[in-house]
């Protein structure tokens, strides 16, 4: 009898063993791949936020945003549309989802052909440019409409001849939403020759030409108005506010008739003067029609050929617009306002005096230490090393015997700066904001507050408050790369940032900018109440009257400051 051991059956010990250690790997192999099969994991999701990136829908269609961290994004939103030199009308409505993931075009402008000197700390970036430009952008933490939370419509700077939403990078209103829970939107609109050439002789058609860029603006206040609250906003409690040319749109709405309802707070940083009392309404637009005349002039065209002026390239419109406007300044000795593309006080779109609302509406308005007589126009960026005999020099040479007088009132306002810092001090555009802080007190029945922002970038040995150079303070922007890069990102900075953003929330909030440790009281005539921004901020009373009356008289916009000029022994 054989046994299972035996060679007869032609398998022994170790081959048996062999087989069962086989076959018993193969059988957990199975087992294993089995339960693999059961309970294999889900692929891992797709970890872009913009996957199914966020879809809203407006009474005139749908739109797709971006998420961006915590922030939902919504660009190059179009708001309106316009036939060159007609009224901006509503946009049609769209079957689609459109995508709202990029930036609008924004206005035709005049071509730089150099390098801006503020590049460095107040970086710039451009974009496609077109006449149909009225686009917005939206920045929100909520698509909630119930959330009601307060609304800032910015207008950008570059007077009225440049610019756009995106032009600066501190412009991004992400940060600033992110920072104050609130909703940010910033807007394009007609500029220069195509926002306030005044074709109005020509035909009813053209009866607000003298206009259109600053009706774009009311046209993107009304679509705010409308949609806002389909973004979280709220369309009761809206703040429009703008830097230069931007602080001249805000203050000139005050103006205008048809902007009644559509915004509640303002707040003007740097602005020129938006004063129409002594204008003659008739003479601007006699001036403004005979600017347009000779337009058609020097492009060969005449009064019947105005149909032909839509189809005239931008930049040749532009050149001959420029040129006619030299010569009726030069023939009438005016200073034609549409020689700056200014928009016009014509008592009708826009009025001589505040509108009778404006009257309720809080006002916050400021400037900044130096704007363009900061030492980075002048490149006297060794200032802060200067020996006391140095200092003493230059300011012998700048203000000969006022010197002492100057130095006095200089100290008494700003304690905490140096006194060669008096060397760039801005005496342009200050006397403009209090004369528009006046005008807006007069009749005030809101709150009128009033700072001056101070801070020295540490940069490039110290450079003095630029123009421009608290915007990125305003929209707690200071993390962006460019803008790091100019303002060093150090604790005293990032301090200020949130001081500054925080007095800019609470004011589109409640009308009052006033934060824990930083009381902001309105601005009076007896006291001169005003927050002055730096390092240590603290409310003043900056009655600076007798000082800027003691400054020499500035030279033509963008000179260099006064520093240059007075050279001291022994520097090239």
């Amino acid at each position: 009898m054989t046994t299972p051991h035996s060679p007869s059956n032609g398998i022994n010990r170790r081959s048996l063993l062999a087989r069962t250690v086989a076959a018993g790997i193969a059988g957990t192999a199975a087992i294993t791949a089995s339960a693999q099969e059961k309970v294999a994991p889900k692929p891992a999701a797709d970890p872009s936020p913009n996957l199914k990136a966020p879809i809203i829908t407006l009474k005139a269609g749908s739109l797709r945003g971006l998420r961006e961290g915590k922030t939902l994004s919504f660009l190059g939103i179009k708001y309106a549309d316009a036939e060159r030199f007609g009224p901006p009308k509503p946009v049609q409505p769209w079957g689609d989802v459109k995508n709202a993931q990029v930036w609008g075009a924004c206005c035709p402008s005049p071509i730089p052909d150099t390098v801006s000197f503020d590049d460095f700390v107040f970086p710039h970036r451009y974009w496609t440019a077109n006449e149909n430009c009225q686009y917005l952008n939206v920045w929100t933490q909520s698509l909630t409409p119930a959330r009601k939370k307060p609304v800032m419509v910015w207008m950008h700077g570059g007077g009225f001849t440049n610019g756009a939403s995106m032009e600066g990078y501190a412009y991004d209103g992400r940060s600033l939403s992110e920072f104050g829970d609130v909703v940010v939107v910033s807007v394009n609109h007609r500029l220069n020759v195509i926002g306030t050439l005044d074709v109005s002789a020509y035909g009813p058609e053209y009866a607000n030409s003298r206009n259109t860029g600053m009706a774009d603006l009311v046209a993107s206040l009304q679509w705010v108005h409308d949609n806002i609250e389909n973004f979280g906003g709220d369309p009761g409690n809206v703040t429009i506010f703008g830097q230069s040319g931007g602080g001249g749109k805000v203050s000139r709405l005050l103006h205008m008739p048809s902007a009644k309802g559509l915004f509640h707070k303002v707040i003007c940083e740097s602005t020129s003067p938006v004063d129409y009392r002594n204008t003659d309404p008739a003479k601007t637009i006699q001036a403004q029609r005979a600017i347009a005349a000779e337009t058609l002039k020097v492009l060969n065209l005449t009064a019947a050929d105005i149909g032909k002026l839509k189809a005239v390239p931008y930049l040749s419109l532009l050149a001959a617009a420029t040129t006619a406007t030299q010569t009726v300044a030069r023939q009438t000795g005016m200073a034609v306002a549409v020689g700056g593309w200014d928009p016009v006080a014509d008592d009708v779109n826009v009025l001589r005096e505040f509108c009778d609302w404006a009257e309720s509406i809080p006002y916050m308005i400021g400037n900044v230490l130096s704007e363009f007589s900061s030492n980075l126009n002048g490149s006297q960026f060794d200032k802060n090393e200067w020996s006391t005999k140095e200092i003493d020099s230059r300011l012998t040479a700048a203000f000969g015997a006022k010197k002492d007088d100057i130095v006095a009132e200089y100290r008494k306002l700003y304690p905490r700066r140096k006194v060669q810092d008096v060397l760039f001090l801005d005496s342009r555009f200050r006397p403009w904001t209090k004369t528009m802080i006046e005008l807006k007190a007069e009749k005030a029945k809101a709150a009128v507050y009033s700072y001056m922002f101070t801070y020295e970038y540490p940069v490039n040995g110290g450079v003095t408050a630029f123009h421009c150079s608290e915007i990125a303070f305003a929209f707690h922007a200071l993390a962006e790369p460019h803008i790091h890069l100019s303002t060093g990102g150090g604790p005293s900075a990032l301090a200020l940032q949130d001081k500054v953003s925080q007095a800019w929330v609470n004011f589109a909030r409640t009308g009052n900018p006033s934060q824990p440790g930083l009381v902001w009281k309105p601005w009076t005539a007896a006291g001169h109440e005003t927050m002055v921004f730096d390092t240590v901020s603290e409310l003043r009373s900056l009655n600076d009257d007798k000082l800027l009356s003691l400054m020499p008289t500035p030279g033509p916009l963008g000179t260099p400051a006064l520093a240059p000029a007075a050279k001291a022994p022994g520097r090239g």
